[in-house]
């Protein structure tokens, strides 16, 4: 299942402990983060499905993704 969610990746600071985060702004909450924008986007596949999984099993609406309704 291929679910075209916008993923916003950005580099974190050595304070904030480095590598890269992946944010999903359509899923509240859903993030990963990685030691390469690779790594991050890789993870964030990982947190989408379980993000998914969580909020269906709590009978959540799941939005469609907008990249999805742009097509």
């Amino acid at each position: 299942m291929t679910l075209l969610y916008e993923v916003r990746i950005r580099p974190l600071s050595a304070h904030e402990g480095g590598g890269y985060l992946a944010e999903v702004p359509e899923l509240p909450g859903c993030m990963s983060d990685g030691e390469s924008p690779e790594d991050a986007l890789s993870n964030v596949r990982d947190a989408i499905e379980a993000w998914i999984e969580a909020a269906r099993a709590a009978d959540l609406e799941v939005p469609p993704p907008r990249l999805a309704a742009a097509e």
